[in-house]
């Protein structure tokens, strides 16, 4: 499970005042698991992208939480990534979300830390194919590893509630152009194949700076290594520690990354 805002002020102008300014935030306990009982999401119907005016709330210039600054996209337009989502249930049914919401975990909704909102995304499950689309809402996740928090019936339906986390594709819609014959097949597959998973420190045009970069890691994963790429025409040189196997080695490099003082690094999936 992601970090993510727990509360927000009682009364209505600090809680104006603070979904604007992002103040009032904590970090995201683990939820605690899927509600008791079996509920069949695969009925759910994905969100139909619509033009929609920005959200009252939730879309301030930028944000701060948990001492880390975070600037709102001005347009989601191109907005393609990909990375690991995670998603979060029955704890936070009901509770408002940044955008003012009623957070419904059977709707199929998300959390973005800088998409504006709402934007309407296409997220692919690189594993086993799966894609849905989904309406940003809400904040979040704010956990550094994370890109998207999914609805437990978004979640559900990509099949990454049991493991908590998914490695997925994350693509911006544009509702203007969108067609309701476009949306994708449950089961349809990715566009790109899944073929590595990485935590990357940096990528440098100079291997002298990858190679003193790699050396201030040293010792710490022996899936440390340096490779060579040609992005537009240049050749670059990445630091990167992978492929990893899970989520959980990610995260327990990224602590290990921490202690030694680098913050800056991205997951990145080949």
């Amino acid at each position: 499970m992601s970090d993510r805002i727990l509360f927000f002020r009682i009364s209505c102008w600090i809680l104006a005042a603070c979904l604007l300014a992002g103040c009032s935030t904590k970090p995201r306990k683990p939820d605690g698991g899927p509600p008791a009982g079996k509920v069949d999401m695969s009925e759910v119907p994905d969100a139909v992208p619509s033009t929609e005016p920005r959200s009252k709330y939730g879309n301030p210039p930028s944000y701060e939480v948990m001492g880390k600054r975070y600037y709102v996209m001005s347009s989601s337009e191109g907005y393609e990534e990909r990375g690991i989502a995670s998603w979060y249930g029955e704890k936070f049914h009901g509770r408002r979300t940044s955008s003012g919401e009623a957070y419904d975990m059977y709707a199929m909704t998300a959390a973005h830390k800088t998409l504006p909102l709402p934007t309407y995304v296409a997220v692919s499950n690189l594993r086993n194919g799966k894609r849905i689309i989904v309406r940003v809402n809400d904040r979040g996740p704010f956990h550094d590893n994370r890109i998207i928090d999914l609805s437990y019936a978004a979640a559900a339906k990509l099949d990454i509630l049991r493991g908590g986390t998914g490695l997925v594709e994350v693509s911006a819609i544009n509702p203007s152009t969108y067609r309701v014959a476009e949306e994708p097949a449950p089961s349809g597959r990715g566009s790109r194949p899944l073929t590595g998973f990485y935590i990357q420190l940096g990528a440098f045009a100079d291997l002298g700076n990858a190679r003193r970069l790699a050396a201030r890691v040293s010792g710490l994963d022996r899936s440390l290594h340096i490779s060579e790429v040609t992005r537009d025409g240049r050749k670059l040189y990445r630091v990167r520690l992978g492929p990893l196997r899970d989520t959980e080695t990610a995260d327990r490099l990224a602590a290990g990354l921490g202690k030694i003082g680098i913050a800056e690094y991205r997951i990145t999936i080949d």
